[in-house]
């Protein structure tokens, strides 16, 4: 990824970056001119482009990332060659992580003034407003990603005026685009049917047809290369074709899912009681866990009956509620007398399928083998070694976001287990973004096991035996109080 940047004496230098060494860096979103107005990467090889209308875009980012304290920053026209065919296919690909990982993206509305304010001390609507409404910006195919990748999106008038963000903005941005305030806060795209998001596209143009297909591969989670002079018509029966063969794999993954076993088992202990977990908040082990960075496994350990499954419930429902918007919760629970959730293969595909339920680019790593083996891959002698290479692949992701992983009753996984354990515990080294929790009786093959994870505390039961007795007590209340 190449990345411009101001020099003190005010030239501007643009530099090329590994993807995993890109600094912070704001990134632009703008409507083009016409090809003769816009800076390009050759212009910039030749130290020129500034006496182009389209500079004065590149100095707006440049000015607005340096009072934001970010040195670098990215701009379409001309941090791409596009004289280099295969440079433009890998940059089309990569144009949503790009805006999805910028900490700033700038909307520049050369077509919006702000100069006028409010018309009387009456009015609650700015005189730019119908202006923003119409503006050019809103039509074009390439800025819905622009809009929806980014969590921040700050629109600027053609006076370089800041108007607000996306979040603030965000009703106004709902009318005249239609897209749900939850999509514009940042909530996954997946969240929403691919039906509702082909629906967000509208009327959009794009100069040339098949872009009007290719700019929405990230917003529905999937990839195709560019083969512009293919035809709008091929290049949406490629993009569906992707996408069915994503829901394929996503579907072959499932052997089960990990939501419905949760409220299986909370409805059969008769229900969760939040006054009965409430404690595992407050102690200082599970804080620990949850806040400093370097301990990223937790282990809950306790005798039988002890309450951990219901405890690793009312985590998952506190995780759920307090995480951000964008990071990834998944969970398995073993139970050693049903054979669909007792093997190391099915805490793999459990885990696995709500990773890319929640983050569908992650499942890039699963078709490479799906798209020829199909759904025996999972199932044949050699599932456990292939779902061993998919998962270390998806934890190296580099787009994978904050993620939390739990495994309750590690005990009750009856095939496989040590292998299972020898997974956890190398693998919860293996990223600083990923935190797990697995739960147990105390058993010493598994206490040996999990002794080799580094970045590990453990939740002892028996220690914090005066919260779990408090936590019975509350359970036998509400009881009583039913009866």
């Amino acid at each position: 990824m190449r990345l411009l940047r101001y020099e003190d004496d005010g030239r501007l230098t643009i530099t090329s970056f590994d993807d995993d060494a890109i600094p912070r860096y704001a990134i632009l979103s703008h409507t083009w001119g016409e090809d003769a107005e816009e800076v390009t990467f050759a212009d910039l090889a030749e130290g020129g482009g500034k006496h182009k209308p389209g500079y004065k875009k590149i100095r707006f980012c440049g000015e607005q990332a340096q009072q934001d304290c970010l040195q670098y920053f990215w701009v379409d026209t001309c941090c791409i060659d596009k004289s280099d065919k295969a440079e433009l296919s890998l940059a089309i690909r990569s144009m949503f992580r790009w805006y999805q990982n910028a900490t700033k993206c700038y909307v520049y509305l050369s077509d919006v003034s702000a100069r006028k304010r409010k018309a009387d001390g009456l009015s609650t609507e700015f005189t730019w407003e119908p202006a923003f409404r119409s503006s050019r910006w809103f039509t074009r195919g390439w800025t819905l990603q622009e809009l929806l990748a980014p969590n921040v999106v700050e629109f600027f008038s053609q006076e370089w005026e800041r108007l607000g963000d996306k979040i603030l903005l965000r009703s106004l941005i709902k009318k005249i685009t239609g897209i749900p305030c939850e999509a514009l806060d940042g909530a996954p795209l997946s969240r929403f049917s691919v039906h509702e998001r082909l629906r967000w596209k509208g009327d959009r143009k794009t100069k040339r047809e098949e872009d009007a297909w290719y700019s929405l591969s990230g917003v529905l989670d999937v990839e195709i290369a560019p083969a512009y002079s293919e035809g709008a018509a091929s290049a949406f029966k490629r993009l569906k074709d992707e996408i069915d063969k994503l829901e394929i794999c996503v579907r072959d993954i499932r052997h089960t899912d990990p939501r419905h076993d949760k409220q299986r088992i909370e409805d059969r202990k008769g229900g969760l009681l939040a006054d009965s977990y409430r404690w595992v908040l407050d102690n200082t082990t599970f804080q620990q866990w949850q806040q400093e960075p370097n301990n990223r496994l937790l282990w809950v350990k306790g005798d039988p009956g002890k309450g951990k499954t219901m405890l690793v419930c009312g985590i998952i429902n506190e995780l759920e509620s307090s995480m951000p918007p964008s990071a990834l919760l998944s969970y398995f629970f073993c139970q050693a007398t049903d054979a669909r959730i007792n093997s190391a293969t099915a805490v793999l595909r459990g885990l696995l399928h709500m990773l890319v339920t929640q983050q569908p680019s992650l499942a890039s790593h699963v078709r490479r083998k799906h798209d020829h083996a199909g759904k025996a891959m999972f199932e044949d002698a050699n599932a456990w070694v292939v779902l061993v290479e998919i998962f270390k692949a998806v934890l190296q992701d580099p787009s994978l976001r904050m993620t939390y992983l739990l495994v309750d009753a590690l005990d009750e996984c009856v095939t496989n287990l040590p292998k299972l354990l020898e997974f956890v515990a190398k693998q919860s080294s293996a990223s600083s973004r990923v935190k797990w929790i697995v739960s147990s009786r105390n058993w010493p093959d598994i206490e040996a096991q999990l002794e080799r994870a580094g970045h590990k505390v453990k939740l002892s039961l028996e220690l914090n035996a005066q919260s779990v007795a408090a936590a019975v007590d509350v359970f036998i209340q509400r009881k009583v109080d039913q009866l």
